[in-house]
């Protein structure tokens, strides 16, 4: 994990109560700087916990609050749980533990990489479900070995909403936004 200011970068915006969207005693919600798709939160603690990795079953009830935190945030913007994935990335870039809560369609201009989609939409994207599990079953959360982080990032641009597979970055970006017109004009023309 980097040690730069940019990595500790979360640590500042969380000490200004202005950035919060909503907060409890436990953690708090902001907007991710670098939102990679329309909706995009962080749910920071406010105990110093560096990453995943230094979770253990002691936790759970903090990770309730903050998966509780990220439910309402959705709800608060006025959007519904099942356009969005609420979980942790398997290969912290950024010191402080922080859940995303990320909108499914994507549609950014700060998605920019094969490694920014990859981060969300394979496997080194761990749902808030499956920490769970993995902490009440082993008390810990297994890293993945470099080899799997390789091949995860390397992985081809998969649709996360069709069976399309972009040749680069812009044409998945531009595949994305067709899924995001064509359901806003569902919900307009159901209105």
């Amino acid at each position: 994990m980097a040690t730069n200011s940019w990595a500790n970068g979360l640590v500042k915006t969380l000490k200004d109560p202005t950035t919060h969207i909503i907060s409890s005693n436990l953690a708090a919600v902001i907007q991710d700087k670098y939102a990679k798709a329309k909706h995009h939160y962080l749910v920071l603690p406010f105990e110093d916990i560096p990453s995943i990795f230094n979770l253990t079953s002691q936790h759970i009830s903090l990770l309730q609050e903050m998966h509780l935190l990220a439910l309402n945030v959705i709800e608060v913007k006025g959007q519904t749980q099942d356009n969005f994935l609420i979980g942790f990335h398997n290969q912290p870039s950024m010191q402080r533990l922080h859940l995303h809560v990320i909108s499914k369609d994507f549609v950014s201009d700060c998605l920019k990489t094969k490694k920014h989609w990859n981060s969300f939409n394979t496997a080194l994207f761990l749902n808030y479900d499956d920490l769970i599990v993995q902490l009440n079953e082993n008390n810990k959360v297994k890293r993945l070995d470099s080899v799997t982080i390789k091949e995860l990032s390397n992985e081809d641009l998969k649709c996360n909403q069709c069976t399309y597979v972009a040749k680069n970055m812009p044409s998945l970006k531009q595949h994305l936004l067709e899924h995001y017109e064509k359901k806003k004009k569902k919900t307009i023309n159901r209105e």
